[in-house]
């Protein structure tokens, strides 16, 4: 038994601390333990053992670990080998990247297992061309091969790329049922865990006790527990969101990316990594195939199956007796209230042919902002420089970044008017206004605010209504971004799109991208089993090419045309980004450290890069810290990443301690 154990930590040091073995000698490599660390204990990973001290470093000073956590280990040296490769590339230390994937449970509950022999699932018939591009993705020639124009370095990749309700999912399934019978485990993501319910128990009637959820709604104690059991074989199916990618599956076959656009797959925190990127690298390195799917793919894969970098498989039509949905935009200009006559009048036609619509706005609260026509004065929150959403059911003004809430004013602070009050509107006054126009429909609203509520409670769950809405129970399901993606209702013969120019003014160079998905993705919802579905999609922007190429569903004309436009301004996927964005408390110091950093930024970065800034962030303040950016871009990752390795590490020395750093490579949202 080794006398001695390296330990690494969530924080951003990235070297090991050597401490010395427990008093039960429980320690080893994979466990988690409590050990001194400074003036406090901290929770560190054990990932190495040794016989001996480091050099230079006196036995005596070495301290005991107090107490090992877990009875088995939780991860192994291909964990900390992805660990150390997510540290080096998306600049962090190997102790956080540990971190984001290691369930933090600190005992086990055994969760409850679906039985296999309760419900037996029914496979359909499939079409041609989903037999076709099951060939593809399971044939023993693309085992060990590479696609056409490909790295010879990367693993077999499959794109399907199909209409909603063409029948992606099915190939999905049945391309796990291949490499489960092969003796291979499968990795299902899936962008929300509003999906993650219905994918999970699609899969578990489908597959049984072999499947296994992992997600972050779960109890940190469920879900370690069905970390160990997935690490002990006995799940080899897992589904979740983002950080399912980390599941410990051994004999990794197949990992699936569904719904492959989604910013959700990228994580927002240190170490903001992209799931996409991290199932690429398993794949790679452990010889596994990556499939992935969407109606409307992401730019960047949209240029690899240009290039031939992603194999295409195509499914072109529905398979469940629906057609593609009638699509038509209506202008708001001379609109009253939040619905046009166009979609009450839809509404009241869908529901009197014992029907079901779907509204959906990307906005939640009640209204957008509070504004005086009179001296242009406006309500922002303040420790953000956003402004206020109204929220009428609390009765409160809220910021969506930090929580900050404060009563509405009555009369403008500023000139006294009575004019004042709030402009826009959310999913709050939709709401209000639909269960107005028509009281004897059933509405039930899903968004941030109610997804919240626990299963079960009075006024709905996000399973809970989802469920309901699924069973009939509901006539009309009103909610952001949850309800446009990949849910399958087969009673849903409308959907309005209350105001599709949302995120068309924001100041990110894939708000076009981002709008045009949403749109397609929430008509998808529509029609999946009948011909005659509808959707109406409400504007101030009829003549916009984002409006007009999502009512078309003209997806080959979007992507050639925001291409033309990336390539020609240089951004991705023509190009490279590492952002950095630095926060304070006090302006001057973010000023000064983002003068700072660019300095040092000028004499790293190669001839082929270029630096956009240093300037204010879009959202220049947040929760009272004031952030500043600065942006590396290069057509190529490995000058600008090895610059920004070496800018970080001058920047370090001698930074100011009341002044933080974010790294993000390859960032999904510039705000």
């Amino acid at each position: 038994m080794s006398s001695f154990y390296d330990l690494i930590f969530d924080i951003p040091a990235d070297h090991s601390f050597t401490y010395r073995i427990d008093d039960k000698g429980e320690a080893s490599v994979g466990k988690r333990a409590m050990v001194p660390f400074g003036n406090r204990d901290c929770l560190g990973y054990i990932i190495a053992e040794r016989e001996n001290p480091p050099e230079n470093v006196k036995d005596e000073v070495i301290k005991k670990i107090r107490r090992v956590v877990d009875s088995e280990p939780l991860f192994d040296t291909r964990d900390i080998d992805i660990a150390r490769w997510m540290a080096g590339y998306y600049l962090c230390s190997t102790g956080q990247a540990l971190s984001a994937m290691i369930p933090s449970g600190r005992k086990m509950i055994v969760p409850i297992l679906p039985d296999s022999d309760e419900e037996e699932q029914l496979l359909l018939s499939i079409s041609d061309e989903q037999a076709a591009a099951l060939h593809e993705i399971t044939s023993a020639e693309n085992a060990s091969g590479t696609n056409s124009g490909a790295d010879r370095n990367l693993p077999p990749m499959f794109y399907l790329y199909g209409i909603t309700g063409s029948g992606k999912t099915e190939v999905f399934l049945r391309a796990a049922q291949h490499m489960l019978n092969a003796g291979k485990s499968v990795i299902y993501l899936v962008p929300e865990i509003s999906l993650t319910h219905q994918t999970a128990e699609m899969i578990g009637n489908r597959f049984g006790s072999q499947a296994a959820t992992l997600h972050s709604g779960m109890s940190p104690s469920t879900r370690l527990a069905e970390w160990v059991r997935i690490r002990n074989g006995e799940a080899p199916i897992v589904v979740g969101p983002r950080s399912a990618v980390f599941a410990p599956v051994p004999n990794l076959g197949l990992i699936i990316i569904d719904e492959e656009h989604d910013g959700s797959y990228k994580s927002g925190n240190t170490p903001r990594y992209h799931a996409r990127q991290i199932a690429l690298r398993r794949c790679q390195t452990e010889g596994a195939r990556l499939v992935m799917g969407s109606a409307t793919p992401s730019a960047e894969a949209w240029k690899l199956m240009s290039d031939g970098g992603i194999k295409r498989l195509d499914l072109s039509r529905r398979l469940s007796g629906g057609g593609m949905p009638e699509i038509k935009a209506v202008s708001l200009s001379k609109t009253e209230g939040c619905l046009s006559k166009e979609l009450k009048d839809e509404i009241l036609l869908t529901h009197q042919m014992g029907r079901q619509t779907i509204l959906f706005l990307n906005r939640r609260g009640f209204a957008h902002f509070y504004h005086c026509p009179g001296c242009g004065w406006e309500l922002v929150c303040k420790r953000c420089s956003v402004s206020l959403t109204w929220h009428k059911a609390r009765g409160r003004c809220i910021c969506h970044y930090c929580g900050y809430t404060e009563a509405p004013p009555k009369v403008c602070p500023k000139c006294g008017s009575l004019e004042a009050g709030y402009r826009g509107f959310g999913t709050e006054m939709i709401e209000e206004e639909v269960r107005r126009t028509f009281p004897d429909m059933r509405l039930r609203r899903v968004d941030a605010d109610t997804a919240a509520k626990k299963s079960g409670s009075s006024s709905g769950s996000l399973e809970d209504s989802l469920t309901l809405f699924k069973n009939g129970v509901i006539d009309i399901l009103l909610g952001t971004q949850m309800v446009a993606k990949g849910l399958n209702f087969p009673g849903v013969r409308l959907v309005g799109v209350v105001f599709a120019d949302t995120g068309l003014h924001l100041p990110d160079f894939r708000a076009a991208e981002k709008t045009f998905s949403l749109i397609v993705q929430v008509a998808g919802r529509a029609g999946r089993y009948f011909p005659d579905s509808k959707v109406i999609v409400q504007t101030l922007r009829m003549e916009d090419p984002v409006i007009t190429r999502s009512c078309a569903l003209d997806v080959t004309g979007f992507f050639n045309a925001e291409l033309r436009q990336r390539k020609a301004l240089g951004f991705p996927p023509y190009s490279r980004l590492i952002r950095f964005v630095i926060r304070a408390k006090d302006q001057k110091r973010a000023e000064t450290a983002i003068k700072r950093l660019a300095s040092l930024a000028q004499d790293l970065i190669p001839k082929e890069a270029d630096m956009l800034g240093p300037a204010e962030c879009p959202i220049g303040v947040i929760n009272e810290n004031h952030r500043r950016q600065l942006i590396l871009r290069s057509p190529s990752m490995g000058g600008i990443h090895a610059a920004a390795r070496e800018l970080i590490t001058r920047y370090e020395k001698g930074k100011d301690s009341k002044v933080y750093l974010e790294i993000d490579v390859d960032p999904v949202s510039m705000l």
